[in-house]
């Protein structure tokens, strides 16, 4: 870029995020004098406080922010002395939300109103002065007064963090973390991130430009801002008086369909390059396939259109030499672990990473702190709050069609985004949706004079008098997620010039204007719950619901081994009350039938399955990577609505607690491997049976769909292949048609370039056969055959399931159970009675224990 730009310099470079942090950016360098995000260090708070940053999913670094934070909330004793604690302050439910201790409620537009409300009680026990400010909802400015105490006791080892895209409000943010002691510690300037780089501001002036005809040639690398900007209707004006609009796009998307040429770069997988996502942390790109395509990788172009001296354009692969010799030149005379070019470049890409020391930078709080510019609760009878997902985004991974099925962790709806709309007990046993609508219902929503037709979700948690939805859907070019959703960016307002991710004055229609029954939310499907019957209003009857007394509370449970959960202080009584459960269970499971086979599972190898539910989030990271690892069909919205979702890992999401605001379980489920399978029993032709290593098996050839396994097994893991989705059948009339490619009547999967896609070491399964988790077998049988080749026995780490690589937080373990000292073993052992077997009074045995969910409320904040 560089180069580019010496050759041509009137070129300017603008950078906007899909999702705004640019106010983050400017109050830091209005703070500190760095324009760049700081590393925000979880794992060191003692309590931590969001103001609607979905840090677990999708703001600035969820990956690295998920392990961090996960480490404090492993049960590690039967004290658990050293779990953090964390406060949620939101509108509606995200993803972190789900996952915090307390979720203090606040309207959108009283976001700044909650952080000068908190400002002002930790200047006033700091000794500080006060900036007054707007003021926030009573019950939530009560619950500051305790935050604020907490926090300070907790100086030094807090955090507060923030997505407000206000400067103002975040250079408050910046003041509390300096007063509390956590400048250059839980927040530290060390070491830069650099994964938000965007300013929407340089977008407007852009915009303004394009329209006076001040740029001759406009080039769009990454971007797609027909869609993602609230005001793209101003730049697709603007755009269009540009002589050469220049895309490197490798889709046809909204902003490359407006371009005047495509000159469509490699996809990342064909691509060399290199990245610093964080200050001293290169990280190498490198391509792991040929280029598929007429394509050309785009720094390549830009070097060519520059004339590069440095380029060399007689090499084979002239990027891949320019890239080199940089890092030969420039990047190895800042390391001294190597001493030479030759030997600092192959180790760095063996390594993919290479690692600087941290600067040791430290900073000092130089902000102006005021209230002025802070923003003002609406007032508004109803307000919207738009959020990021975490399989989407801003639209940027709509035409993925396997984060397009994946559900939303809170809402667990797929193929579109959805109206969550406050739910409303009725102070018996009826848990209604606001305004009496239902998941389902369609209706219009009207902002600033525009207006889109919705479908409704009942949104446990969010609060009275506001609704939220998803961007990054109603896509109108570029792949598969075309047609699915709406496209709520036009709703976005400005605030000097910064996007804001909420609105006022929010009509929506009193009733709906339509009903679709076959709403594709996952909430209810293969439950371990009883449904009976139809009730006179012609609903499933959910006996889960009734017994405990509340109708609509989704995931409600009666009193049987799913989930266990108590608060950190009550682990002691927690587990004697395990203890106890333990002892009845395993009388109860002597009184089996079964012969004892124990005798065939005790020695070799015996493969099994801890998931830490204090780990996990509920990312759906796992789920993912289960597709993508066992080439497990995409059945799409339609055959979802229908129950016939693939996936062989779902995840599973409970309530408890207080009804219109409670806490969440996350339970990945899978196939239990169960050592007394209830569906093995039950095949007629043996297709299901069990491994002298502890695996269930299907033996897909041999399987001949009588389902009769999958009605037997009490957690519903098992999946039927309704369709040939994966074109395996030898009768095309079986070809299920889910998506179309490039206005091809032939089936998605039947194109060889959506073909690349599929695992050969997995069997493709053809119609009429069940299938599930094998806990990935053919990884099992690599390490095997790796050990055998190595001549010694397996290690530890050997085996790997493609879940457990996923998982952010490490919350999935996997190994031998015949080996004392695996990592499954001493995570088994670890938990004591905090661990359990899902259902483990039915004496299934199965094959993967669970952990207690603990959570740290404050439990003043609910008196």
């Amino acid at each position: 870029m560089g180069e580019f730009m010496a050759k041509y310099p009137n070129t300017r470079v603008i950078t906007y995020d899909p999702v705004s942090a640019a106010a983050l950016l400017a109050a830091n360098e209005q703070s500190f004098g760095q324009r760049a995000i700081p590393s925000y260090h979880f794992d060191q708070a003692d309590v931590i406080v969001s103001f609607n940053a979905d840090f677990l999913g999708t703001w600035i670094s969820p990956v690295e922010y998920a392990r961090a934070y996960a480490k404090r909330r492993k049960i590690t004793d039967k004290k658990m002395d050293n779990m953090s604690r964390h406060y949620q302050v939101e509108s509606h439910m995200s993803l972190t939300g789900s996952n915090a201790d307390n979720r203090i409620l606040v309207k959108p537009s009283e976001q700044g109103a909650a952080i000068c409300a908190l400002y002002n009680e930790v200047a006033a026990l700091t000794g500080a002065g006060s900036i007054g400010g707007p003021k926030v909802n009573d019950k939530a400015a009560a619950s500051m007064k305790k935050v604020a105490r907490e926090l300070v006791n907790a100086k030094g080892k807090s955090l507060v963090v923030s997505a407000s895209n206000n400067v103002a409000e975040q250079v408050i943010v910046n003041k509390i973390n300096d007063l509390l002691g956590n400048i250059n510690t839980t927040v530290d300037f060390g070491t830069l991130s650099y994964q938000r780089q965007g300013d929407e501001r340089d977008m407007v002036r852009l915009i303004e430009e394009m329209k006076s005809g001040q740029v001759a040639i406009a080039i769009v690398w990454g971007a797609n801002p027909a869609y993602e900007l609230p005001n793209a209707v101003a730049f697709k004006e603007a755009f269009a008086k540009v002589n050469t609009r220049v895309s490197f796009s490798g889709v046809m998307d909204e902003t490359t369909s407006l371009c005047t040429h495509a000159a469509p770069a490699h996809h990342s997988l064909e691509s060399w390059g290199d990245v610093e996502p964080k200050e001293g942390h290169l990280s190498m790109i490198q391509p792991t396939i040929a280029p598929l395509f007429d394509t050309r990788q785009a720094e390549l172009s830009l070097l060519m259109w520059a004339d590069s001296p440095n380029l060399n354009l007689e090499d084979e692969q002239p990027y891949y030499q320019y890239l080199k010799s940089y890092w030969a030149s420039d990047l190895f005379g800042r390391q001294n672990k190597y001493s030479t070019p030759t030997a600092f470049w192959d180790m760095s890409v063996h390594d993919g990473v290479f690692e600087m020391p941290a600067s040791g930078r430290t900073v000092s709080f130089n902000g102006n702190v005021s209230s002025e510019g802070v923003s003002k609760p609406s007032g508004s009878a109803v307000e919207i709050s738009c959020f990021e997902t975490v399989n989407i985004g801003n639209g940027q991974y709509a035409h993925n069609p396997w984060l397009q099925e994946m559900p939303d962790p809170v809402n667990r709806s797929v193929w579109g985004n959805y109206l969550a709309i406050p739910v409303e007990w009725d102070g018996v046993n009826n848990i209604n949706g606001w305004q009496n609508l239902t998941d389902g219902d369609h209706v219009d929503v009207t902002i600033g004079g525009k207006t889109l037709n919705c479908a409704v979700v009942r949104g446990f948690g969010q609060m009275p008098g506001t609704v939220s939805i998803a961007l990054g859907q109603g896509r109108e070019a570029g792949g598969c997620g075309v047609g699915y959703g709406v496209n709520v960016n036009p709703w976005l307002g400005m605030n000097g010039n910064l996007i804001q991710y909420y609105a006022g004055d929010v009509q929506v229609s009193d009733k709906p204007t339509s009903t679709d029954k076959n709403v594709p939310c996952v909430q209810h499907h293969h439950t371990m719950g009883v449904a009976v019957g139809k009730e006179e209003d012609g609903k499933p009857y959910f006996v889960d619901e009734h017994a405990i007394g509340y109708k609509g509370f989704a995931g409600a449970l009666t009193d049987r081994s799913i989930i266990f959960q108590a608060h950190v202080n009550e682990l002691p009584e927690l587990g004697e009350r395990m203890e106890k459960f333990h002892e009845e269970a395993g009388h109860l499971n002597q009184q089996t039938l079964y012969p004892d086979r124990s005798e065939f599972f005790g020695t070799g190898l015996h493969w099994g399955m801890y998931v830490d539910l204090n780990s996990c989030i509920g990312c759906g990271a796992c789920q993912v990577a289960c597709v993508s690892e066992n080439n497990v069909p995409v059945v799409g919205k339609n055959e979802v609505a229908r129950h016939h979702e693939m996936t062989w890992l779902r995840i599973d999401r409970y309530f408890y607690g207080d009804l219109e605001n409670p806490k969440v379980v996350y339970q990945p489920m899978m196939c239990q491997h169960c050592e007394t399978a209830p569906c093995e029993n039950v095949c007629p032709v043996n297709a299901t049976n069990h491994s002298m290593e502890g695996l269930n098996q299907m033996a897909y050839n041999r399987c001949i769909g009588t389902r009769y396994c999958a009605n037997n097994c009490p957690y519903k893991v098992r999946r039927f292949n309704w369709l040939d989705y994966t074109t395996a059948d030898l009768w095309p009339a079986n070809e299920e048609r889910v998506f179309h490619v490039s206005e091809d009547d032939k089936p998605f999967y039947a194109d060889n370039l959506v073909r690349m896609v599929l695992n050969p070491d997995v069997t493709v399964r053809s119609r009429g056969v069940i299938e599930k988790c094998s806990f990935c077998v053919q990884r099992i049988q690599e390490g095997k055959l790796t050990a055998k080749k190595e001549t010694r026995a397996l290690a530890d780490n050997d085996v790997r399931t493609a879940c457990q690589t996923a998982c952010p937080t490490g919350a999935i373990t996997f190994g031998n159970l015949n080996n004392p000292d695996s990592e499954v073993n001493q995570k088994r052992n670890n938990a004591g009675a905090f661990a359990y077997q899902v259902l483990e009074e039915i004496n299934t045995r199965p094959g993967v224990k669970y952990s207690a969910k603990i959570h740290n409320s404050n439990e003043e904040l609910n008196s």
